[in-house]
């Protein structure tokens, strides 16, 4: 079932962690809705990219999947309000996240997180308005989060 033009619900609920410990990663209907209004945020990304293909790593989890992965309970990716994303052709995930963090609010994007754990890194955006005032752009680390997009070493 395609999105956007670009983006299918089967990649945005994908799950290596699911598949491997046979966890169910089902959306329900109203999560499936929230799926269709991230995958537009990452249309908009995507364009801003240049149009070069971007590749969910997490999409949708199931609270089940979600502690598998060892996500804190009050994660967006549970209501299909999040993805974490790579875009090789654009470059690595600090140049992505540095060219998209002055464009947050014209892409729409709510929370724009730099993550980087394990020597691993990659994009993390969110489309839900926080209840209260938050850091909109951070840099997540093995050490600890700070504000805004800082190089990850």
């Amino acid at each position: 079932m395609n999105l956007t033009p670009h983006f299918t619900l089967a990649e945005l609920v994908r799950s290596s962690t699911a598949d491997r410990l046979g966890l169910d990663n089902t959306p329900p209907d109203d999560v499936v809705s929230a799926l269709r209004t991230t995958a537009e945020m990452l249309e908009r990304i995507r364009l801003a990219l240049h149009g070069v293909p971007v590749i969910v790593t997490s999409g949708y989890r199931s609270p089940d999947v979600n502690r598998a992965v060892g996500g804190v309970s009050s994660s967006d990716h549970q209501s299909g309000q999040a993805a974490d994303f790579i875009a090789p052709r654009f470059g690595p995930p600090f140049a992505i996240a540095s060219k998209l963090a002055p464009l947050v609010s014209l892409l729409n994007i709510e929370q724009l997180i730099l993550e980087g754990v394990k020597g691993k890194q990659w994009v993390h955006v969110s489309t839900r308005r926080p209840s209260k005032v938050i850091n909109r752009i951070i840099t997540i680390t093995d050490a600890g989060a700070r504000v805004g997009i800082q190089a990850l070493g």
